[in-house]
Parts: structure tokens; C-alpha cells; sequence
């Protein structure tokens, strides 16, 4: 399960950086900034929705905030 997330984020951070860059180099000239952005808002979707899915298979437990008695 950490390795999937893992990538997820690592694909996050790739397609942000992407972003910069062309929108560095292109100065919004092309829609390829426009693309990475997009390409990042999916996968952030993407990994939210996984891990409610998780959540809800049994394949991950959330353990709360523990309090003192």
C-alpha cells in the first residue's frame, strides 16, 4: 500500500514540476502547462478516491487520535 502511494505522490511532485517548466520555457504559449495541471489534479483525484476505496475494502485502518483517559 506504500509503495502505491508513494508513486502517486511522486507523480504529484513530477507533474508540478512539469508544469514549472513549461510554463518557464513556453511562457504560456502552448497548452502544455494547462496539461501538466490537469494530469496533477487527476492524479491527486485519483489518489483520494483510492485511498477512500481502501478505507472502505478493509485494506487500510484509520486509527483516530488517541487521547489520555
Amino acid at each position: 500500500m506504500r509503495f502505491v502511494i508513494i508513486v502517486a505522490f511522486i507523480l504529484i511532485i513530477a507533474s508540478l514540476a512539469s508544469a514549472l517548466f513549461f510554463m518557464m520555457r513556453d511562457r504560456g504559449t502552448t497548452p502544455n502547462m494547462m496539461r501538466s495541471l490537469m494530469l496533477r489534479v487527476g492524479f491527486s483525484m485519483a489518489l483520494f478516491l483510492f485511498i477512500l476505496f481502501s478505507n472502505w475494502m478493509g485494506w487500510i485502518h484509520s486509527t483516530g487520535i488517541r487521547m489520555a483517559p
